[in-house]
C-alpha cells in the first residue's frame, strides 16, 4: 500500500521525505541524500517502462496509473512512501489512484506567497511567471527523463483535491514542520497508527537524531559538499542551483511584489483563511 507524500512544488516535500527516509532507512538516524532517494516519485518513467508502456504516449500513461501502482509499485505488498506533485483529480477521465493502492496521504501545504518566491528561484523564472503558474487551473508539469507528464493545476485546485481524500489525508503545514518539527512528526506517527500501517513503538532517540541532522542549516551545508540531483540546472551557468537556499528565511513580505501578493490573496482567499495564512 502507498502513503502519498503530496504537495504543490516548493512546499516542504523534500524536508518531510528527508525525515521519514532517515528514520525508516538509516541505521543511526543521521541524514544523507542517499536515504532521501529511497522514497521515489510518481509518476516515474521507469515504473511505466517496466510494464512495457510507451512513455511518449501521455494518454497511455494516464490510463495506466492504477495498473502501474498495482503491478509494479505494490507488487510485494509492502508499505511504500511515494512523493507526488500531481493533483488528485481525474486526468482524461482516468483516476490518479484508488483505495486498493492507497493507504493514505500526507499533504504538505505552505503559504502560497512563499511558494511563489521559492518557485521563481527554483525554476529560474520571473516572479510574475511563477505566480501565473500558480493561478493556472490547467498547469502541467512537462515530461522529464525521470518523470512523465503530470497534471499540477493551480495551487487552489491542488490543495482542495488532496483535502477531498478526507479521513485518509493528514494535513501538515510547512511552517509547523519548521517551527514545531517534533510535534508534527509525532502527529504523523499517530496517523500511521490510526491507519494501521505502523504499529511499532516510536523510537524517540532515533527521531531526535533525525530531526537534528535534518535541520535546514545542516542540509544546506551538506549540499555544498554532496551533489543533490533534485536541484535544477541553471541554464546560464550549466551548474546546479542551490536547492536549500532560504528555507524558513524565505519571507514574501520582503521579496514579493505588492501586485503579486494581491493576486495570490484574491485568488486563494478562502483556502488561505481556512489555513490561517490570512
Amino acid at each position: 500500500m502507498i502513503i502519498w507524500l503530496a504537495s504543490y512544488p516548493k512546499s516542504g516535500n523534500t524536508l518531510l521525505r528527508s525525515i521519514l527516509a532517515t528514520y525508516f532507512f538509516s541505521e543511526d538516524g543521521n541524514f544523507n541524500f542517499n536515504h532521501l532517494y529511497k522514497i521515489g516519485q510518481f509518476p516515474n518513467v521507469n515504473s511505466f517502462l517496466r510494464l512495457g508502456l510507451d512513455v511518449s504516449n501521455e494518454n497511455k500513461i494516464f490510463e495506466n496509473y492504477i495498473k502501474v501502482q498495482s503491478e509494479v509499485i505494490n507488487s510485494d505488498k509492502n508499505l511504500k512512501f511515494l512523493k507526488t506533485h500531481s493533483s488528485l483529480v481525474k486526468i482524461n477521465n482516468c483516476d490518479f489512484t484508488d483505495n486498493k493502492n492507497t493507504a493514505g496521504a500526507i499533504y504538505i501545504v505552505r503559504d502560497p506567497r512563499n511558494v511563489a518566491t521559492s518557485l521563481s528561484h527554483h525554476m529560474g523564472i520571473d516572479e510574475d511567471e511563477a505566480v501565473n503558474i500558480m493561478l493556472n487551473n490547467k498547469e502541467i508539469i512537462p515530461k522529464t527523463d525521470k518523470t512523465t507528464k503530470t497534471f499540477l493545476g493551480s495551487w487552489k485546485i491542488h490543495y482542495n483535491s488532496w483535502k477531498n481524500l478526507k479521513d485518509k489525508t493528514i494535513l501538515i503545514k510547512y511552517e509547523d514542520l519548521i517551527k514545531k518539527k517534533k510535534n508534527s512528526m509525532i502527529k504523523i506517527f499517530k496517523y500511521f497508527n490510526k491507519l494501521g500501517v505502523y504499529n511499532s513503538n516510536l523510537d524517540m532517540v532515533k527521531l531526535n537524531k533525525v530531526l537534528k541532522t535534518t535541520e535546514f542549516k545542516q542540509m544546506q551545508s551538506l549540499e555544498k559538499v554532496q551533489d543533490f540531483t533534485e536541484a535544477m540546472i541553471d541554464k546560464k551557468t550549466n551548474t546546479r542551483k542551490s536547492f536549500f537556499r532560504l528555507g524558513p528565511n524565505n519571507d514574501w513580505k520582503k521579496d514579493l511584489k505588492k501586485k503579486n501578493i494581491e493576486k495570490i490573496e484574491q485568488a486563494f482567499e478562502k483556502e488561505m483563511i481556512e489555513l490561517g495564512y490570512i
